[in-house]
């Protein structure tokens, strides 16, 4: 077991930090608060093969794995230049079609993954469903060789920015007539392709979309793969990395948080001494430091069992990176803020607009109490709770 990353991810994570701080926080925010998008940055950095680091090399790829992914997702973070998408489009989406889409798939998607040329939403969320996937009713059925798509989505991410979305619905099983899980590549531009912007209180360049599909019309090989029978193995492939990718988010947004404290509490001095050397201020910063580099190795640790194909043990490790990584986010940006005082509230400061973007980390993509359930049951052998 090795626990320093090597030379390749460190030299990785420092030229994705700089490429962040080039653009910076303030650009992010004013793109934010402006409705705009991080085209740009994330041009950019397709270009120079950060989106396609975990994309086989055989497509353009650098042929790396979850955790170089996952390692970029941090940097840009930490950076002040929070890539939402990265976590849905190359990791979940790329994953999901490099281990199960046809040739056809992997041709025409994976090399534009590689680049950042295209990028991908990802809907499994509906209104009626919450966490319980086995509630999902956006159904598919057979019409010759095409399928027909029907259904809704609730909070996907990312949907303006996208040119498909890859949906998890249901398709009607030929030998047994029940329902089973199926996923589809859906076109944004897909006639009976609806979708809604949800307003929300969160400042985030990454816009959250309520879909409608009116008995859309997909070809044979919208199907991810060559049968629905690896459904489940296709969504189980796409959620560890998902968990992993909202870890390393998480954990970046604290390293920026804990950053600006840090900093702050260098400078700023009262009473002849900067307030950094009290112990009132000092403490809960170094206790932050703390829990950020513990959860950044449970983090670092789902990452090499995921690409060690343990997806048991990755599923595990992942769900407590996750729930670790969301909780010292919310602690860093709340000390962070009141390090500051009244400045952590100035926009000048770019902290105020991090409280509710670190909370969604406890909610999304699955919930704190989801997470205890798993360990719960999983990890601990009590009976199921629900």
């Amino acid at each position: 077991m090795n626990f320093t990353e090597s030379e390749e991810r460190t030299a990785l994570r420092q030229a994705v930090y700089e490429l962040g701080t080039k653009y910076g926080h303030e650009y992010y925010m004013k793109l934010a608060r402006s409705g705009g998008h991080t085209n740009e940055l994330w041009d950019e950095a397709g270009k120079l093969g950060y989106m396609g680091v975990a994309v086989p090399e055989a497509y353009g790829g650098g042929g790396g794995n979850i955790g170089d992914l996952a390692a970029v997702c941090e940097e840009f973070c930490a950076a002040g230049t929070p890539l939402l998408l990265m976590v849905v489009s190359p990791a979940i989406c790329g994953t999901v079609i490099a281990r199960y889409g046809t040739d056809a798939q992997k041709q025409r998607w994976l090399p534009r993954f590689a680049n950042g040329e295209v990028r991908m939403a990802f809907a499994i969320t509906e209104p009626d469903a919450g966490s319980n996937s086995h509630k999902i009713t956006t159904t598919a059925r057979r019409d010759g060789d095409d399928w027909i798509l029907s259904g809704q989505k609730v909070f996907i991410s990312g949907v303006d920015e996208s040119e498909a979305v890859l949906v998890v619905g249901r398709s009607e099983d030929a030998k047994t007539g029940k329902l089973k899980p199926a996923l589809f590549i859906v076109p944004t531009d897909a006639p009976g392709f609806e979708a809604k912007q949800i307003e929300m209180d969160i400042i985030s360049a990454d816009k959250q979309f309520g879909l409608f599909f009116d008995d859309i019309r997909l070809p044979a090989d919208a199907l991810v793969g060559e049968n629905t029978d690896t459904a489940l193995l296709q969504l189980f492939a796409g959620l560890n990395p998902e968990r992993i990718m909202g870890a390393s988010f998480s954990l970046g947004l604290a390293r920026l948080a804990l950053a600006k404290a840090t900093e702050y509490a260098k400078s700023r001095s009262v009473w002849g001494a900067p307030i950094g050397s009290h112990q009132g201020i000092a403490h809960p910063l170094a206790q932050i430091k703390i829990e950020l580099e513990l959860a950044r190795l449970m983090t670092q640790k789902a990452a090499a069992l995921y690409d060690a194909g343990d997806d048991l043990g990755a599923g595990e490790a992942a769900n407590m990176a996750k729930y670790a990584a969301a909780e010292v986010a919310i602690r860093a940006v709340d000390q962070a803020v009141h390090t500051h005082g009244g400045n952590g509230f100035a926009t000048e400061y770019g902290l105020g607009g991090m409280i509710a973007a670190v909370r969604v980390g406890r909610v999304a993509p699955v919930s704190r109490e989801m997470i205890l359930n798993f360990v719960a049951q999983h990890s601990l052998g009590l009976p199921k709770s629900y």
